[in-house]
C-alpha cells in the first residue's frame, strides 16, 4: 500500500470505527465499529470493489479475543519467540503478544484495510508490530509461534491453510488455534489448552457468548 493509500485508508478507519475496549482484554485499545452492515457497505465503496470479504478487521471476534487472553494470563507462551499473527484481522493477538515479550511480531493480512487498522492498533497500545500484507501460505517456516484467531470458518479457506499449517507444525512452530465451534475445523489433531467464555452480540454471532478453545495443531 502507497503511503498515499495508506493515509486514506487510516482516515476511513477513524470516520468509520470508534476507540474502544474488548470484554476479555481491558486495556487494550482498539479502533472497532458497532455494526457490520454499514461498515461493509462503505469498505466496499472505499475500495470500490463489489463483493468483498466481510471487513474482518473492523470487530474483535471471539477467537482472537480469546486467544489474545491465554497469551496474556501466558506471557511465556510467546516470550523472546518469533510470533506470526495469521489471517490477524485487527491484530489484537498480534498486540497482546508484543506486550507479552515476544522478539519479533508480524501480523499476515490480504485485506488492505486491515493492514493499515494493525498498525494503527498496534500504535495505539504502543507496540511493535511488522505487517505482511500478502497470504503467507506457502512460506517456508521463520517463526516459533503463529496464531490463529479463528480461521476455520469456510470449506475453503479451510482446504487452503490447514496443510501449510500442519506443515509448521511439523517443521517445529507451535500452532495455536483458536477453536470458537465453527464446522469446517477438524477435531482430530488438536490437542487443547484452555476454554474461555467470551460475551459476544448477535450482531457477529448466533448468541451472546462463545466458548472458544485454546488448541495446538498437532503435524498430522
Amino acid at each position: 500500500m502507497s503511503a498515499g493509500a495508506s493515509g486514506g485508508a487510516e482516515a476511513f478507519i477513524r470516520a468509520q470505527t470508534a476507540i474502544a475496549e474488548t470484554p476479555l482484554l481491558p486495556g487494550l485499545r482498539l479502533h472497532l465499529a458497532s455494526e457490520i452492515t454499514p461498515i461493509w457497505q462503505a469498505s466496499e465503496e472505499f475500495l470500490r470493489e463489489a463483493g468483498i470479504e466481510p471487513p474482518f478487521w473492523a470487530f474483535a471476534w471471539p477467537g482472537g479475543q480469546a486467544l489474545a487472553r491465554a497469551i496474556r494470563d501466558a506471557p511465556a507462551m510467546v516470550q523472546g519467540q518469533r510470533v506470526l499473527d495469521f489471517a490477524a484481522g485487527c491484530g489484537i493477538a498480534a498486540i497482546i503478544a508484543a506486550q507479552s515479550g515476544a522478539a519479533l511480531v508480524e501480523a499476515a493480512e490480504i485485506d488492505p484495510l486491515a493492514i493499515a487498522a494493525i498498525r494503527m492498533n498496534a500504535a495505539l497500545n504502543g507496540v511493535t508490530v511488522t505487517t505482511l500484507a500478502e497470504d503467507v501460505v506457502g512460506s517456508p517456516c521463520r517463526w516459533d509461534v503463529i496464531l490463529c484467531g479463528d480461521v476455520c470458518y469456510e470449506a475453503p479457506m479451510t482446504a487452503h491453510i490447514l496443510p501449510w499449517l500442519r506443515a509448521m507444525a511439523a517443521a517445529g512452530a507451535e500452532v495455536l488455534v483458536a477453536d470458537p465451534g465453527r464446522a469446517y475445523l477438524p477435531r482430530e489433531g488438536l490437542v487443547a489448552l484452555s476454554t474461555h467464555a467470551v460475551p459476544t452480540t448477535l450482531e457477529l454471532e448466533d448468541g451472546t457468548e462463545k466458548r472458544v478453545t485454546i488448541a495446538r495443531l498437532l503435524p498430522s
